[in-house]
């Protein structure tokens, strides 16, 4: 089977005509199979979604119990059959429950990655290298002037300006789903073991997290309504990266402003929005990641998109890899 009839883009995302399916569909299809829980790749009203579990949970919490006409679960290496096409998930390290799909029939074999990244996050399960003939890999950071920092490394940039400036309550931007929970997660590990005070957007998404086994410690509403105290100077918040830049977050003691993202590599960014401590920390591959994961892969053809697809194309096309951009509109890569 030639890899244009598995998987071919359409307006509502990938698709698959033997299967009759898409693979995270920007608007509502009949059958969709959804990669990880970000609000661009998992959207309500379609009449079935096949996910992990933790995907699957986490649309319930965003959208409502009755967010699809059906789910199925879909378990980290079992293959199912959808209309005679094989269908297996993969761990793709980028957020809690987020995977590769990989899709086979007729002796080709393509995987769609969604979005993932390659270095260490102790709240989701690594990306697992899936040997196939076609991959699909995401662009978000595909520039050579996109190399990540080491996040434990970020993290200390991060306690060292808290014991410098310990009148400052430090506000940390960080996006809901995956970015929060991992930022937290690695001040753990670094051995804080203080209140992190949360904004509200992110107390179900943490409990969630702590229900199927993520641990992050003593955690707290930040809480700055008139009937509640608002966090002590020298604490760490933690909220969504629009709270950072309104009035909610200038109630705390003299605020400094953090932001945890891949996009503070370009220092323009951070003084556009304010950020005091720009804090390099992607939950998707640089452009290293990038280019070694398709080595890796082994792919003959590699098929990119959202993101900066041209130069990655360029990049394959370099190294003798048959390459091509699939501009599917849709998706977002602002909020990393």
């Amino acid at each position: 089977m030639q890899p244009r009839d598995l998987l071919r883009s359409r307006p509502e995302g990938l698709y698959c005509p033997p299967g009759d399916f898409f693979i995270d569909p920007v608007r509502p299809v009949a059958r969709a199979l959804v990669t990880h829980g970000h609000a661009d790749h998992a959207r309500a009203g379609h009449g079935s979604v096949l996910a992990t579990r933790e995907t699957l949970d986490i649309m319930a919490l965003r959208y409502g119990e009755d967010f699809a006409g059906a789910t199925q679960e879909a378990a980290l290496g079992e293959t199912v059959s959808i209309d005679g096409v094989r269908v297996t998930f993969h761990p793709a390290g980028h957020v809690l429950g987020s995977a590769q799909i990989a899709v086979e029939a007729g002796g080709t074999r393509i995987v769609a990655s969604g979005d993932y990244k390659r270095s260490t996050d102790p709240t989701c399960a690594a990306f697992e290298p899936v040997p196939c003939d076609v991959f699909i890999t995401e662009a978000t950071f595909a520039l050579p002037v996109f190399i990540h920092s080491n996040a434990e490394e970020e993290i200390g940039h991060l306690l060292t300006s808290v014991r410098r400036f310990p009148e400052r309550t430090h506000i940390v931007g960080a996006y809901a789903l995956g970015k929060a929970q991992r930022v937290i997660a690695l001040l753990r590990k670094a051995g804080y073991s203080e209140t992190v005070f949360i904004h509200g957007a992110l107390v179900k998404l943490c409990a969630y997290y702590e229900g199927v086994g993520v641990s992050l410690g003593p955690l707290q509403p930040a809480t700055v309504e008139e009937d509640g105290a608002a966090p002590p100077a020298g604490a760490i918040v933690v909220a969504p990266p629009a709270a950072t830049d309104d009035r909610w977050s200038r109630r705390f003691a003299d605020p400094l402003s953090c932001f945890a993202s891949g996009w503070m590599r370009i220092r323009q960014r951070a003084r556009q929005r304010g950020v005091e401590l720009p804090l390099i920390i992607s939950d998707h591959a640089d452009w290293g990641e990038l280019t070694d994961t398709i080595r890796e892969m082994g792919a003959a053809e590699v098929w990119v998109t959202h993101g900066r697809e041209e130069a990655l194309v360029r990049w394959c096309e370099l190294n003798g890899i048959a390459a091509k951009p699939l501009h599917i509109a849709g998706y977002e890569d602002e909020a990393e």
